[in-house]
């Protein structure tokens, strides 16, 4: 059996590789081509979670799973947040024939299918960011959607104001265009044009009073049912996009407590971004319109990533 490394990962699953490869796996799992169950969650002690995602690309393609821990006092340590890995089973005979760093490819691929959303849903003219969050998936963002759009600014923003300076100065440093950190998040979303919330904040950090026409929201770090990065009116306020309609139903934090308010019904998720791209649905109307794509992050964008390095 084949073990792909975290440092091989990062080698070889490139922007360029994976923001594709997430993009045709969004499309086949709205499709219903993909096979796979809502993930399972296991409460740790403390913050702490364990994640079962099975799946399979097609009913006759690879199949598999993700395992993997969140920890999320790691970052503060120096340590991935997310650990764990994916293992592949071969479609012909079942066997299983590869095991990969589950972390790497959670922190490529989950920046990578924010990118394909932004790339669905923000305004084609959009060059600035606020990126709210400093840590692993904060790096991962301003490197994926610099792919899709021609990016002039970013701001960032955390609750350490000197982690989130050092974290802008260490980023300005890769990327030819400004990276400052903002003193609050009103600042560091004024004038943006795209919105990403990359925190493990459990309470919100971003309000719909702050939100202007034409911005687009990738909303990421809550991952499952209780911690919420927003507040009712940004859900209710936007057009809202989910990776996974099934999932958001059942685990999208931020969507749940905006219904449990009698704000808005299910079908306040227009669609999922696999139906926007395969063009069965409408993404962004007007240019002011706010949008907004819920990232649980899913199994088959993992599979996929997997099985292009298995097989490449």
């Amino acid at each position: 059996m084949r073990f792909i490394d975290g440092q091989e990962i990062r080698a070889r699953l490139t922007w360029d590789l994976c923001i594709p490869i997430v993009r045709e796996a969004m499309i086949a799992f709205s499709g219903r081509e993909t096979r796979q169950l809502l993930r399972g969650i296991i409460p740790l002690q403390g913050d702490r979670l364990f994640g079962i995602m099975p799946g399979a690309m097609a009913a006759d393609g690879p199949f598999g799973a993700k395992l993997i821990s969140i920890v999320p006092e790691n970052f503060a340590k120096g340590r991935p947040s997310h650990q764990g890995v994916v293992v592949l089973f071969d479609p012909d005979d079942g066997a299983p024939v590869c095991i990969l760093d589950a972390g790497e490819i959670t922190a490529i691929r989950t920046a990578a299918a924010s990118a394909v959303a932004t790339d669905a849903l923000a305004r084609p003219d959009a060059t600035t960011m606020a990126v709210l969050g400093y840590g692993e998936q904060a790096e991962s963002h301003i490197h994926a959607i610099a792919k899709v759009r021609p990016l002039t600014a970013v701001r960032v923003w955390g609750r350490s104001p000197e982690r989130a300076a050092a974290f802008a100065a260490r980023l300005a440093a890769d990327h030819p265009f400004e990276i400052i950190a903002a003193p609050d998040v009103r600042a560091a979303i004024a004038g943006a044009d795209i919105v990403c919330t990359v925190t493990n904040a459990a309470e919100p950090i971003l309000f719909g009073d702050g939100l202007a026409p034409g911005m687009h929201l990738n909303l990421v770090g809550s991952s499952y049912a209780g911690p919420v990065e927003v507040d009712n009116a940004v859900v209710a306020r936007s057009r809202f996009i989910a990776d996974s309609r099934e999932g958001v139903l059942a685990q999208g934090a931020e969507f749940l407590k905006a219904k449990a308010a009698g704000l808005i019904g299910d079908d306040h998720i227009v669609g999922e971004i696999g139906e926007v791209l395969a063009g069965r649905i409408e993404g962004r109307r007007t240019a002011d319109e706010i949008t907004a794509y819920k990232s649980l992050g899913h199994v088959v964008q993992d599979l996929a990533s997997a099985w292009a390095l298995f097989r490449g």
